[in-house]
């Protein structure tokens, strides 16, 4: 028998054969003979699962290894040991907390260590592996026991969650239909405690005018706010929800988890004066979401479009960022741009995207008779003042010119010599329908 001391295991019983299983990055399609996994290294861990190999719910849940032997009186010595099992009555994944399975599992560990559990890895190479294994430690840094357990309200050694599970603000309450929160399972599905990020209203209470239009476009209050009154002052909570929205959307496609992942983006890269108060922590942001992208494509078809015509919110929120740090004064901001420029490059050499102000855009134009050419759009600018707002260069006739230049009042802008000649020619009564009517007529009467 090999010797198991120090090596954490997971054990996942009663799963239906064949099934979808995984843990952290890597997926596979069960066997008979499949018990769970062992080698864990320390840290986070999320497996899941569901109840076929093709589309379906999938359940999962979160435990960390600490590193140690187990010393608890019912397991003296050995590895430390997870069991996860399947209840088929009600198809979700549950921990084992009876006594007598936990010490019976423990002592047959010899007789399935070697056929049963599969060793932990990401990638067929050494070096492949190591790297991902770094990686999942770097996409879970900022995850903690008091995070998971607001989100999931579950304790310690099994925060789990579903496909279905869903935040209440992203759930469809539609008149005369049953929730949809069950996922089709039939059975309620928990509620996720995310952060309330609201972008429709990130100004404090009362506040008018200017204030609140600063506060829409520059969210930096409301983020300082949010950290103080559901992070208890820690910033990194933020960040670790950012984590956790990514990874269950990459594990188990949850679609509230999505978009709470574009919600905290969102928040984050429409912050600018906020920058200088918390340098670091947007550096940790920008390399987090970095490394998000790098693994979006560990999903068969990749996880999100980003292309560039398929990535215009986060595209937008990045030039946006970019273009609000050119304007920012003040300290913190050399480390934040480097990080930003970092991500810029990635982006720019993996999917082909352009930050500068005037770039091509390309597409398929449909003509009337039906006809499709391609068509090219230089000069594009994807800010506040593009489309109808953007500026427009007219030409005046003389009189216009002439009227511009009158007047006699000193240096004047031309905005407000426009301003004005407009405002003088709504002034001028014009003639009625009526009266040019009149005139057509006296003129008719003249010539015959």
């Amino acid at each position: 028998m090999e010797d198991t001391t120090n090596q954490a295991i997971v054990l996942l019983l009663n799963l239906p054969h064949p099934c979808l299983g995984g843990i952290n990055l890597l997926s596979f399609t069960t066997t008979p003979r499949f018990y769970g996994v062992k080698n864990l290294p320390p840290g986070w861990h999320f497996v899941f699962t569901s109840s076929t190999s093709s589309l379906s719910v999938r359940h999962g849940a979160w435990f960390r290894v600490k590193g140690s032997s187990s010393t608890s009186p019912s397991s003296p010595s050995g590895p430390e040991l997870f069991i996860k099992k399947w209840d088929s009555a009600t198809e979700t994944l549950l921990p084992e907390t009876s006594p007598t399975a936990l010490l019976h599992w423990r002592a047959n560990l010899g007789s399935i260590y070697r056929d049963s559990l599969t060793p932990y890895r990401q990638s067929a190479t050494q070096d492949q592996d190591e790297e991902e294994t770094n990686d999942w430690a770097r996409l879970t840094a900022c995850i903690t026991p008091a995070l998971l357990t607001r989100i999931t309200g579950e304790t310690p050694d099994h925060w789990s969650l579903t496909s279905a599970s869903s935040a209440k603000v992203d759930v469809d309450d539609i008149p005369g239909l049953p929730s949809s929160s069950d996922g089709g399972s039939g059975f309620a599905e928990k509620e996720l405690g995310f952060l309330p990020v609201d972008l429709k209203q990130t100004w404090r209470a009362g506040a008018t005018g200017r204030e609140r239009t600063q506060a829409a476009q520059d969210r930096s209050w409301y983020l300082s706010s949010l950290i103080a009154a559901h992070c208890g002052g820690d910033e990194n909570e933020v960040l670790g929800e950012l984590q956790f929205s990514f990874l269950m959307v990459l594990t188990l496609n949850n679609h509230s988890c999505l978009e709470q992942w574009k919600r905290v983006l969102g928040l984050l890269f429409t912050c600018i004066e906020a920058v200088s108060q918390r340098p670091q922590f947007f550096v940790r942001a920008i390399g987090i979401l970095q490394l998000q992208l790098r693994h979006c494509g560990d999903v068969e078809g990749g996880l999100f479009d980003l292309r560039e015509e398929g990535a215009g919110l986060l595209r937008g929120l990045v030039r946006r960022f970019r273009k609000g740090l050119e304007e920012m004064e003040g300290r913190g901001k050399v480390d934040v741009v480097e990080e930003l420029e970092e991500l810029e490059e990635y982006l720019r050499q993996e999917f082909g995207w352009e930050f500068e102000d005037a770039f091509v855009r390309r597409g398929m134009l449909e003509l009337e008779d039906g006809e499709q050419v391609e068509m090219e759009m230089s000069g594009y600018e994807e800010d506040d003042e593009s489309g109808e707002y953007a500026p427009m260069v007219v030409e005046l006739t003389p009189a216009q010119a002439s009227e511009l230049d009158a007047g006699g009042e000193g240096p004047v802008s031309l905005p407000e010599r426009l301003y004005k000649v407009e405002h003088k020619r709504k002034e001028e009564p014009e003639e009625s329908e009526e009266s040019e009517d009149e005139q057509d007529l006296e003129d008719m009467d003249a010539r015959f």
